[in-house]
């Protein structure tokens, strides 16, 4: 047999098969860059056009890409009960709801019974898939500390998000369940992830657009927890986040020359998110305390975040078109090598 008909004898049957769940990412970057556009027309008196102009794009976007995942479900099951237990695929499942919750807030003033639906679909899917999420990490057999990336906080940035939707509707206590899980799950992963970032061997180079993963966290609380409050002023530990995250945000920004130099992949979606959190924490900030350096900070990474998006969605119709895209996700990070103390141990 030659190695071309080997080749082919590999080559899946559907390229469908591998149709990666982590494009519910991109969504999020589209709905996050919504958001910042809706609140530079409500605080800079932007022209509403451009946030309405999104919102079609990212709806179309979360259509396209949810019936295509589910085509995959239904006839390459196999394939997404692979995908669900791979130790970085996962943790990118929770996008899928965030990414409903996230329109649910661009629909409350559009069309508010069909926010109110994305609200509740999206609130259980991402509790459900929190509870299969934390027992997988809880009851595992097979995880690794050094499988760890900060695509872990991907899970919980989930539940700091739905206290925003909640909020459109009255749910205070539900806002404060889903934040209260989402702040604490946060401040334990955080640990772990800088333990593991710090002591154990550097990540995938594919997989470092994930620390901008960092910002979202703080910067989704600290948005979460000044919808909860529903006052005119900041307090301190409203500052706590917001400030978290810009610390975050300058400290990735300044590795900018090391982020460009990695190889494109879907993981750069990752950056997406997270620039458009931070942009729409410092909207507030502005909005709050008429500080004209936070207004400097909103419309920096809004500008950021705008080229980035573009750039990206270049790039992946590009892939699209070269083939690129459906590929087998990253192998699983083999464990580390046991030391020859440790040896010595067993």
């Amino acid at each position: 047999m030659t190695e071309q008909q080997t080749l082919s004898n590999e080559t899946p049957p559907n390229r469908l098969s591998f149709f990666p769940i982590t494009l519910f990412g991109a969504i999020m970057g589209y709905a996050g860059l919504t958001i910042g556009f809706h609140n530079a027309h409500t605080i800079l008196g932007l022209s509403q056009t451009i946030a309405l102009t999104l919102t079609a794009i990212t709806t179309l976007f979360f259509v396209l890409v949810a019936l295509t995942y589910g085509v995959k479900l239904l006839k390459y099951k196999d394939a997404v009960t692979k995908e669900i237990n791979h130790p970085i695929a996962v943790n990118f499942f929770p996008t899928a709801s965030i990414s409903l919750l996230l329109l649910s807030i661009l629909y409350k003033d559009i069309a508010p019974a069909l926010s109110e639906i994305m609200f509740v679909i999206g609130a259980l899917a991402q509790l459900m898939l929190t509870f299969y999420v934390v027992q997988s990490w809880i009851l595992h057999e097979k995880w690794q500390i050094n499988q760890m990336t900060p695509a872990w906080f991907i899970p919980i940035v989930g539940n700091i998000v739905a206290p925003l939707p909640a909020m459109q509707f009255g749910l205070h206590e539900i806002a404060w369940f889903y934040f209260s899980i989402g702040l604490v799950f946060w401040l334990i992963l955080l640990a772990i992830v800088m333990y593991r970032l710090f002591f154990h061997p550097p990540m995938l180079k594919l997989m470092e657009p994930t620390l901008f993963i960092l910002i979202a966290p703080p910067a989704m609380g600290f948005l979460s927890y000044l919808a909860i409050q529903d006052g005119d002023s900041i307090d301190n530990f409203g500052r706590v986040l917001y400030y978290t995250a810009l610390f975050f945000s300058l400290l990735l920004f300044t590795q900018i020359w090391r982020f460009i130099k990695v190889p494109f992949s879907l993981s750069w979606w990752a950056y997406t998110f997270p620039i458009a959190t931070i942009a729409n924490a410092s909207f507030m900030m502005y909005e709050k305390l008429h500080m004209n350096a936070f207004g400097f900070f909103a419309a920096f990474f809004l500008s950021v975040l705008s080229a980035l998006i573009l750039h990206l969605t270049l790039k992946t119709f590009i892939a699209i078109k070269n083939k690129k895209l459906c590929v087998p996700p990253p192998a699983e990070p083999k464990p580390a090598e046991p030391t020859e103390t440790e040896q010595a141990q067993g």
